[in-house]
């Protein structure tokens, strides 16, 4: 049994509205209550913060595991790079940096399996830019055109392979809960007006396009309001791009909806989830390798929501019989 999980772990697992204080111990539980195997990392790696050991070094002592990180390949000084962390031993490390095409490097890792086989794992973080409104969407569509890209010669070999992170992005057909989304940017925003930067946690600017900003109040109004929730919901449903998810699943398994075609598997914000927006997808390969995937909302009596922003996704492949 080989057991992944993808995880948005928040500003590189330091709490940056409590003076930094580090997410170690929270976030080591919600992991190790799985025992996996790889673990893909999303803001992995706070590039304010430098002092030795960081979060994830601390948690890969913590758990012995081996640690790759995407850091020096970061095209911008303040960005969160990704990172994976594996007990399985390391065939080769790849990391797909395209300035002009991809937001951030896309990791690639290759691992040897308890059967023996390969098995590699392609981990990213798509652009948010929600404030771009259909630009935005646009910039992930272009990002996922180039994975794409990137991943074309191992699916035409046939080896196995996962493609994993945070994609930004609802998948067609999903639902979306967006006044629980509505009221928990709300809530931020106050610390945000108050003067206090909260570092990898969305508030209205960030989300809300310029030419709309003056609708604010209104959108205060429909948090308030059930019946103007419920139209809200509705027709975010609608407006909410989701175009860059279905080139992916023309190609490749969507794990958690391919188990549980009816389960909403909603994975952000961890305290009111709104929506699925953290993927693992699978090649073709390791279709009947599939045993489960779901959303991981506490560890070890620790509630998800007190370790990240986002909850994160596990899937379960069952290992090859030995010939």
């Amino acid at each position: 049994m080989t057991r992944i999980i993808s995880y948005n772990i928040l500003a590189g697992g330091y709490d940056l509205r409590a003076k930094d204080t580090r997410r170690t111990h929270q976030l080591t539980k919600i992991i190790s209550s799985v025992q996996p195997d790889i673990v893909g990392l999303v803001e992995a790696v706070n590039p304010r913060l430098t002092e030795k050991p960081t979060v994830i070094e601390e948690i890969a002592e913590t758990l012995g595991m081996q640690l790759i990180i995407s850091r020096e390949f970061a095209q911008r000084r303040w960005d969160y790079p990704v990172a994976l962390l594996t007990r399985l031993p390391i065939v080769y490390t790849k990391i797909h940096s395209r300035p002009d095409l991809l937001v951030r490097p896309l990791l690639e890792v290759c691992v040897k399996e308890a059967d023996g086989q390969q098995l590699t794992v392609f981990l990213t973080h798509l652009s948010a830019d929600f404030n771009r409104g259909w630009a935005g969407n646009h910039i992930r569509q272009r990002e996922v055109q180039e994975i794409l890209r990137i991943t074309a010669p191992i699916r035409a070999e046939g080896k196995p392979h996962v493609l994993m992170g945070d994609f930004n992005t609802l998948s067609p057909g999903d639902a979306f809960k967006a006044n629980f989304l509505l009221r928990y940017v709300l809530g931020l925003d106050i610390e945000y007006s108050s003067g206090q930067l909260i570092s990898g946690l969305p508030h209205l600017n960030g989300i809300v396009p310029r030419r709309l900003r003056f609708l604010k109040p209104l959108l205060r109004t429909v948090a308030k309001s059930t019946v103007l929730s419920g139209l809200f919901d509705t027709a975010a449903y609608f407006y909410a791009p989701r175009g860059p998810i279905r080139p992916l699943r023309k190609l490749y398994m969507d794990c958690f909806r391919c188990l549980h075609p009816y389960e909403r598997g909603f994975t952000y914000p961890a305290t009111t989830p709104a929506g699925r927006i953290d993927y693992i997808f699978a090649c073709p390969v390791l279709a009947d390798r599939l045993t489960n995937c779901y959303v991981i909302t506490e560890g070890e009596g620790m509630p998800a929501d007190r370790a990240s922003d986002h909850l994160p996704v596990a899937a379960e492949f069952c290992t090859l019989p030995n010939p």
